[in-house]
């Protein structure tokens, strides 16, 4: 899979398809992530799945779950665990006010994509998210079926 380009030049690793079918995003966040070595080399050559993945704040930390990240081949002995809890690195300001908004407004802090930014930092955006309902997703599709209807006829 090979990585795409943004247009303010940070190279996307992966991307949560999923997530903006299924989630209202109501505000973004940049954080950095801790990884260690064979963690980044299967970043670079872009194995990663954010499938399932989502961030919990515990302890006054942000700490991104169940992204998968495989196992680099080339390491034998000293290779990572795949679905390892990784530490996000934000602010203490961000993270209290995430902490808030998950407690008070039952939000979800779900990651959007994973890129490197042009000094080649790991880095995640997460989304502050309210789920969808099933009404909202068809109301969703039909804008959507709708809008590329008139863009053929244009």
């Amino acid at each position: 899979m090979a990585r795409s380009k943004d247009t303010d030049g940070r190279k996307v690793v992966c991307r949560n398809s999923r997530a903006l079918h299924d989630f209202f995003i109501d505000e973004r966040f940049e954080a950095g992530l801790v990884l260690r070595g064979t963690e980044v080399k299967a970043l670079r050559d872009a194995r990663a799945s954010l499938q399932d993945a989502y961030a919990t704040v515990e302890g006054g930390e942000v700490f991104l779950v169940n992204m998968n990240i495989p196992q680099w081949p080339g390491a034998a002995y000293f290779n990572h665990e795949p679905k390892r809890r990784r530490k996000l690195l934000l602010h203490a300001k961000q993270i209290h006010k995430l902490f808030v908004e998950i407690k008070q407004r039952g939000c979800s802090l779900i990651p959007l994509s994973v890129y490197f930014t042009e000094k080649n930092r790991a880095k995640v955006e997460l989304g502050l998210a309210r789920g969808k309902r099933k009404y909202d997703k068809r109301h969703a599709i039909r804008e959507r079926d709708e809008r590329r209807q008139s863009e053929r006829e244009s």
